[in-house]
């Protein structure tokens, strides 16, 4: 089990990161409401678990491809959230000088080589970041995010029948958060587990409860270090849940209140909280600190990035080439 080998303040390390992961989120929905972020927005609140657990079983030298439900993947990675918040304003501090916006950030220093609005876009990426490492020589692994959607995309067979091929570090992590946009889990494919889907090209693949922070970190070690010892790849599912909508412009006209309320009973945060409390690990004071720890960083984050300059205009065609 993974909690018996982790140290105390590495357990509580994993409930402040997927809490700095919700106050975010929930940072970035009030921004938008107010009319501060332009363009759309897709969150991941509810899935933190999945975030957390993949990103903490990586070294400091592995790669991260995310999606454009991606802030999670970025903040457990350690992207620095006024830089972050700043990109969401349209900065110049921002990580894309403002010009990425909510679904591209990227932070190559820390191996996070950016998010992609394709649908499936960054598993071929990912295969080549695989075909890089081992050209190199190097002992590092490359982690995808993708939704349950993207398995239903070539790109999917084709990342995996060619990562298998070639026996390349990857680790694919799918969240299945049981829709693709509108469309359950249910009305795309005939099986039960994506996983499943591993089998067709002689790779390992695992579910796991994606509400688990622990179930999904001890999934992802294994995987890293069958992929960082040369074992190859993996289809790792998480089965998740997003509480909000694809993006803001989702009326959500496809699942009901009562539906929601009964994934947010398994909240992974929560979940988590309560199970260090229950151990020992944590007060319930010490998880309040935590929770206003959060919001004061992100709170810190949203000051720095609106007494951040915007981009000057002179320089809106840097980095345009066609």
């Amino acid at each position: 089990m993974l909690e018996t080998t982790l140290s105390t303040g590495r357990r509580i390390a994993l409930l402040r990161t997927m809490r700095l992961i919700r106050a975010f989120e929930e940072k970035a929905d009030e921004l938008f409401a107010l009319g501060k972020v332009h363009g759309t927005m897709h969150l991941s609140i509810g899935q933190e678990a999945v975030a957390t657990g993949v990103c903490g079983a990586l070294g400091p030298d592995d790669y991260v491809l995310s999606t454009h439900r991606g802030h999670g993947h970025c903040l457990a990675r350690g992207a620095d959230a006024g830089r972050m918040m700043a990109e969401f304003l349209g900065k110049e501090t921002g990580y894309c000088r403002g010009r990425g916006g909510s679904m591209h950030i990227a932070d190559v220093e820390r191996g996070i080589l950016g998010a992609n609005g394709i649908v499936a876009g960054g598993l071929p990426i990912a295969t080549g970041v695989g075909v890089s490492i081992t050209m190199r020589k190097t002992t590092q692994v490359c982690v995808v995010f993708f939704g349950d959607g993207a398995t239903n995309e070539g790109a999917f067979h084709e990342s995996l029948n060619l990562a298998a091929i070639w026996t390349l570090p990857i680790v694919f992590v799918c969240e299945n958060n049981q829709f693709a946009m509108s469309m359950p889990v249910a009305g795309s494919m005939r099986i039960d587990h994506i996983s499943a889907r591993a089998s067709a090209y002689g790779l390992p693949g695992e579910t796991v409860d994606g509400m688990d922070v622990l179930a999904v970190g001890e999934a992802a070690a294994a995987a890293v270090a069958r992929a960082r010892s040369g074992g190859g790849p993996t289809l790792l599912e998480c089965v998740t849940y997003r509480y909000k909508g694809h993006s803001k412009s989702d009326r959500q006209r496809y699942r009901s209140r009562e539906e929601v309320e009964a994934w947010r009973r398994h909240d992974p945060i929560l979940r988590y909280e309560a199970r260090l409390v229950a151990d020992g690990v944590l007060t319930q004071d010490g998880a309040a600190a935590l929770v206003a720890d959060a919001r004061a960083a992100v709170e810190e984050a949203l000051r720095v990035a609106e007494t951040s300059p915007d981009p000057d205009p002179a320089a809106l065609l840097e980095g345009v080439y066609a």
